[in-house]
């Protein structure tokens, strides 16, 4: 995996129709202020961009009984998910952490991977600056769905 340096403008060949990253990982920083986070006080927001140019944010959601808690990611893609979207370009996640990036935990990694590998991730500090990867970069060597695809044998 190598890593790729944070970004301040937006590449040419990263245009997602009218959204830039920059403004994707905008919504995600809007959607920390949502966050439910009474027990880690830990915000986190995330937008998913699906390949239709809609724009899902989500944010975590804590509960008393931990494990039943959502992470950002979760949220914003069942969202997407729950109005018929499955394909998806990219998604920004940012947190209130300063002097680095956010990651997603495994769980969010693979939940991601569901849909694809090759679809852009953007780890962002909460200046707005960020780190671009895949979904791939972050989860190498994945399975997915395509793996549960049992092949007929003779």
């Amino acid at each position: 995996m190598h890593c790729l340096s944070f970004e301040t403008e937006s590449p040419v060949s990263r245009v997602m129709n009218s959204w830039s990253p920059q403004a994707l990982v905008q919504k995600s920083l809007e959607a920390r202020n949502f966050a439910y986070c009474p027990y880690s006080k830990f915000r986190v927001g995330a937008a998913v961009l699906t390949s239709t140019g809609s724009v899902f944010t989500g944010c975590n959601v804590e509960n008393a009984c931990y494990s039943a808690g959502l992470c950002a990611e979760r949220t914003a893609i069942s969202k997407a998910v729950s109005e018929g979207h499955t394909t998806f370009k990219a998604i920004a996640i940012a947190s209130d952490l300063e002097d680095r990036v956010i990651s997603p935990c495994g769980g969010c990694r693979q939940f991601m991977r569901e849909f694809g590998s090759q679809w852009d991730v953007y780890l962002a500090k909460s200046d707005g600056s960020y780190k671009l990867m895949t979904v791939e970069e972050l989860l190498p060597c994945s399975f997915g769905p395509e793996d549960l695809r049992a092949k007929q044998l003779d």
